[in-house]
């Protein structure tokens, strides 16, 4: 099967007074038609600025500077910003991880909605608040009317995630980013929201993002999963794999530093992440790392697929 998307050797880099800093540091994946793909890491691992480097929404101090991104075909990276502005939302949609600074709070839901429809789709007047209204019944929320009518401040957050989980899909794109869009809403809220996405993946044929610092989480909705440290991609695989077999180090710290649900305390991974401005020679996890060797702090491993799955490593075998 033909990808959806195709990300190469993606190079997105802060440009500051302090000097180069290499956020997203040469991270490649692919996508299918239909696919859920999960992407996991520390809070600053890269997973927010590789979703924003796809879709070119990167803050002003921020730049590709290398890789190719190609779309159905496209390299998003070459388009002029008058035909890139069109893709965002009718080609990919995104929601975001906090919908109270995504939504405009002086306009109503209804509103939003169809001003998205009439500029995305050319959808207006009675057909427009039809559309609308379906995609909010679709997005699981059962008072669509009232909702439609309501301002972001009379919902709740978890409403509110649904209302533009609701938008996103009504411009009809083909792949969703969702970035962190559980992280704050309770435990309830949390696992109807990824039931919901789960549903939506099906019934409209939609690729998706699926972006947590919980590899659990990600677990419970992606089939493959891209583990990130750093701006690396440190291991890829089938989300089966990547939890009851991974093979890097960081991979098994982040399983273990979860709680279990018997009570256990988790195991906190040591230290903290590399200064996306300083970044030594060798890998940048050693000075983490339980399994490293000397050659790790001046080698970078090569990220290698070893039987189908890819890892940065030089413990592991191939």
């Amino acid at each position: 099967m033909k990808e959806l998307l195709s990300v190469s050797n993606l190079h997105t880099y802060f440009m500051t007074e302090r000097g180069v800093g290499k956020v997203v540091d040469g991270i490649s994946f692919r996508l299918l038609p239909g696919e859920v793909l999960g992407i996991v890491g520390e809070s600053g691992s890269g997973k927010t600025m590789t979703a924003l480097s796809l879709i070119r929404l990167l803050p002003p101090r921020a730049r590709v500077v290398s890789g190719r991104v190609i779309f159905s075909g496209e390299d998003l990276l070459s388009l002029p910003e008058h035909r890139m502005r069109m893709f965002r939302g009718a080609e990919i949609g995104m929601v975001f991880q906090e919908p109270m600074s995504s939504l405009d709070p002086v306009f109503t839901i209804g509103e939003q909605m169809v001003e998205a429809l009439r500029f995305k789709r050319g959808v207006k007047g009675k057909k427009a608040v039809d559309e609308a209204l379906s995609y909010l019944s679709a997005a699981g929320i059962p008072e669509a009317r009232r909702v439609f009518f309501s301002y972001p401040h009379e919902l709740s957050r978890g409403m509110c995630q649904r209302a533009m989980i609701a938008l996103s899909l009504s411009l009809r794109p083909k792949l969703l980013i969702a970035d962190e869009p559980t992280t704050a809403l309770d435990v309830t809220v949390q696992a109807g929201i990824i039931e919901l996405l789960k549903g939506l993946v099906s019934s409209f044929s939609l690729s998706l993002i699926f972006i947590s610092h919980d590899i659990s989480l990600v677990g419970e909705i992606a089939s493959r999963v891209l583990v990130l440290y750093g701006g690396w991609a440190m291991e890829e695989g089938s989300v089966d794999d990547i939890l009851d077999r991974p093979l890097h180090p960081y991979t098994r710290a982040l399983i273990a530093a979860e709680p279990g649900l018997d009570g256990e305390l988790p195991e906190p991974l040591p230290g903290c992440l590399p200064d996306i401005f300083i970044k030594g020679e060798g890998c940048l996890f050693h000075p983490r790392c339980p399994e490293g060797e000397e050659r790790c702090r001046y080698e970078i491993p090569p990220y290698r697929d070893i039987g189908g799955r890819k890892v940065r490593c030089f413990k592991v075998e191939g």
